[in-house]
Formats: C-alpha cells, structure tokens, sequence
C-alpha cells in the first residue's frame, strides 16, 4: 500500500519540503502501525529541515516527532494495545505521513476531553517537559521556577504543569499578548523580555533570593543570566539553544552558589527512557486531562498539504502555544480504519 508523506528534497527554506508517495511500512515486533489524524510542528523539525539536526541512527527521514491516530497493525510482541484503539505517540522522526510506525511504549490513550487532533499536541511537550522538570530537576511544590519562552509549545506546557504540581511559575514572553497568556496559563508572574532585564525583574520577584529551578530553551548570552537568577542550590535545564550554543559563564557563581546545570535531547534517548517517561505521565498527569485542569492551546492548524506554510508560521515566532498539521481532514466525523 502506498500513503503521502512529507519529505525535505534538500536542507533549506520552508520550500523544501514536498509531498510525495512512499510505501506503508511495516511495524517491528515491538511497534504499531498508525493511521495519522494530526501531527504536531516543532523546532526541531525546522532545524532538521535545515540540515542541522540529523535524525539518529535508524530514525526515519521524515520530519515530525508527535502525532496522534488510529491503530491499524500491532507488531507480535505488543501488549495492552489493539487495532482500532486511539492513541497519541512519541517519534524519533516520521510523523508528516499518512501512516507512521511507533514503539508501542512510546504512545499513549487519548486523554479524556480532549480531541484525537488536537492529542497530536501532547507528546513531544509533554515528554519534554516532564522528564526535564520532574524527572531531572525534581522540582517539588513551593520551588521558584523560571520558564523561558512562555508561550511556546513547551513554555505553555511547563506553565501549566509546574503551577498544578505546585511551584511558583514565572515566565518571560515577548509580546503584551503572550504575556497575558502566561498569566492566563497559571504564571505567578510574567517578564517581557523585550522591554524588561528578566535578571533585575526576577531579583526584585525573589527578594535577592532567585529561582530554584530553570527551564531554557534560548541558551547563548542567557546561561549567565540565568546564573545569577538561580538560588542556592539552583538547577538550570537547557534543552534548546535558539540564540546560539556558546555562552560565557561565572563559574565562581555555579561554586559558590552550588549549582547544578544539565541538558538533555529527547529525540536520541533509549526507548526505555521514554517508555519510563510515558509511564510516569499516565500515572501523575493524564488524570488532570480527565479532571479538565490541562489545557492544549493551539495557534493555527494546517493541512498536510501547507506544510510549508506551517514552518513559516513557527519560524515567524508569533504563535501562543502549537502548531498543528491535520492530515485527515477535521471535518471528519469519525477516523475510521
């Protein structure tokens, strides 16, 4: 059988990227075959599309990392799933296409209340950011954290999370308007970077006394900056560098203050790591989708079709939360087999 998929002909623009056939593949003994309702557009596809971020070893060429969909096939040894059932999955690579293949302990039920398309939303911020804040950083309630980029995908995410489990969330954004959404998505407190020194803002916050815990997606001139926002026995966790990978930093200030800052890549991880982490957010947060305290902003969907047209919008970087790409048509009424 033969599906469309969205391929990058060569690293450049959004221009390269074209819809073309390929074949249905075939699912490993471990893996599920599903039929894509929706696929979430993230950085990291840009950067692939770019030529900077080469899938690991044995990940598909095809861009997207999350998606969600219908179960069609279920290799031999899968367990606890079944043709038809509806679900959401983490990838290494492969979700721009009608049919994606996904370890069966990288995906997930569709939560309860929320749509099988916009479920696409969920893996790939989620997994993110609870590996990174709570697995990593162990953040507890009554902790002080700063999330850069409030209004991304993975800021509205880790807003959100951070203030159910108990922090005190403060966030930087770049507009009044994601400001507001910040506020709106739990943040004690907002900065907008662009008219505020977030260092000066945080001290005044913290009464000198800084955040525990910091989650950067911008890297380059903000790892001493967030440096000196960090308390006592502060964590800073960089998973992006959008501002550049190289940065000075006080190393005095990381003694003295007896800091600790880590990283880490979601896409290259062991299966086993994200098996542990799927784990852990069926058991602490799916109930809070089921009790209605989750939200999934979406800034605009498109279809499989304007894939371009998506990568434009994300580089734009005008965008409260995710960017959608629906490869069944939302008019759908159902997302039969």
């Amino acid at each position: 059988m033969m599906m469309k998929q969205v391929e990058i002909s060569e690293p450049g623009g959004p221009e390269v990227l074209v819809l073309r056939e390929a074949e249905i593949a075939e699912p490993k003994p471990f893996e599920v075959l599903i039929k894509v309702v929706a696929a979430g557009v993230n950085r990291p596809d840009i950067v692939q599309r770019q030529g900077n971020y080469k899938p690991p070893e044995g990940a598909s060429e095809i861009p997207g990392l999350e998606v969600s969909g219908v179960i069609t096939r279920v290799g031999h040894d899968v367990r606890g799933y079944n043709v038809g059932d509806k679900v959401c999955a983490l990838l290494t690579g492969g979700g721009y296409a009608e049919y994606c293949c996904a370890p069966a302990s990288q995906i997930l039920p569709i939560p309860d209340g929320i749509s099988i398309a916009d479920a696409s939303c969920i893996p790939e911020t989620f997994f993110t950011v609870w590996s990174n804040l709570f697995m990593s950083a162990n953040l507890v309630a009554g902790e002080k954290c700063l999330i850069h980029g409030g209004a991304s995908g993975i800021g509205t995410t880790a807003i959100q999370l951070a203030n159910l489990f108990g922090a005190e969330v403060i966030a930087t954004a770049g507009s009044d308007e994601k400001i507001r959404s910040c506020y709106q998505l739990g943040a004690k407190f907002a900065i907008n970077y662009k008219t505020q020194d977030f260092v000066t803002e945080i001290s005044k916050f913290t009464k000198k006394n800084g955040v525990n815990v910091i989650l950067d997606i911008i890297g380059g001139e903000y790892l001493n900056k967030n440096i000196s926002c960090l308390s006592q026995y502060g964590r800073l966790i960089q998973i992006a560098f959008q501002n550049g990978i190289n940065g000075e930093l006080n190393l005095a200030k990381v003694m003295f203050k007896n800091l600790t800052i880590t990283g880490s890549a979601l896409r290259p991880a062991s299966i086993e790591y994200k098996a542990e982490i799927a784990q852990q957010l069926y058991k602490h947060v799916w109930p809070l989708f089921t009790q209605g305290k989750l939200k999934i902003p979406i800034y605009q969907r498109f279809s499989i079709f304007q894939a371009a047209d998506a990568h434009k919008c994300l580089e734009k970087g005008e965008h409260t939360g995710k960017i959608v790409l629906d490869v069944i048509n939302n008019d759908e009424k159902s997302y039969s087999l």
